[in-house]
C-alpha cells in the first residue's frame, strides 16, 4: 500500500511540472505577432546598447525610467505602432511595458516619456505584470542578468485601441493587423552596478 502513495505522489508532481512547463511555454510566446511578420529594421535606443546591460536608472533599483526608443521608418499602410516589453527569463515571462497607438510618424519616444507623460500624442499604456499602467522597469529576483526584449509592432489597425488592455487582450487586438516587427534586447541584473 505504501508503495501506491509514493507513486501516486510522484505522478502528481509530474502532473504539477508539465503544467508548468506548457504554462510557461505558452507564456513566452513574447512575440504577439507569433513570427508571421516581415522583419522591421532594428529598434534602437540612446538609453542602452542592444545585447547590453540596461543602466539602473531604468530599473526599479533606480528611477524606474522607460527608456528611449528610436523606431524604424515602417512600411507603407502602417497606422501605428505597438511595443511590448518582455521578460523571458521569468518562470511564466513577465511583461514590463504595453505601449501602443504610437503614430507611424513617430521616431524616437525619449527616455522616462512613460512616467512624465512625454509620450506620441494618442499613445496608449496597458497593464504591465506589476499591475500598473505603464511603463514597470526590470527587477529581476536573485543576483542573474535576466534579459529584457523590447519588440516594436508596425499595425494596420484602423481602430483606436483603449488604454489599461493585457498582453492578451492586446494580442488579440492585433491579430491578422502586424505588417512588421523589429526588437531590441537588453540585460539587466540587481547586484550589478550601472
Amino acid at each position: 500500500m505504501r508503495w501506491k502513495s509514493w507513486l501516486a505522489i510522484c505522478l502528481s508532481v509530474l502532473l504539477v511540472l508539465l503544467a508548468i512547463l506548457w504554462l510557461r511555454r505558452e507564456r513566452k510566446r513574447a512575440d504577439i505577432a507569433e513570427g508571421n511578420a516581415a522583419a522591421l529594421p532594428s529598434l534602437s535606443s540612446s538609453s542602452f546598447a542592444d545585447g547590453g546591460f540596461l543602466p539602473q536608472r531604468l530599473a526599479c533599483d533606480g528611477a524606474n525610467l522607460s527608456p528611449d526608443l528610436k523606431f524604424p521608418d515602417p512600411p507603407p499602410g502602417t497606422t501605428s505602432f505597438a511595443v511590448v516589453v518582455d521578460d523571458p527569463d521569468t518562470p511564466f515571462g513577465f511583461v514590463h511595458w504595453l505601449l501602443y497607438n504610437v503614430p507611424p510618424d513617430t521616431r524616437d519616444i525619449p527616455e522616462g516619456a512613460s512616467s512624465t507623460g512625454n509620450l506620441p500624442r494618442g499613445a496608449a499604456e496597458g497593464l504591465n505584470d506589476f499591475s500598473n499602467l505603464g511603463y514597470g522597469g526590470p527587477c529581476p529576483p536573485g543576483t542573474a542578468p535576466h534579459h529584457y526584449i523590447f519588440r516594436v509592432y508596425a499595425l494596420n489597425l484602423s481602430d483606436r485601441l483603449p488604454p489599461g488592455m493585457t498582453k492578451s487582450q492586446l494580442a488579440a487586438a492585433v491579430k491578422g493587423h502586424v505588417l512588421a516587427e523589429g526588437k531590441l534586447s537588453g540585460l539587466y541584473a540587481r547586484t550589478r552596478t550601472s
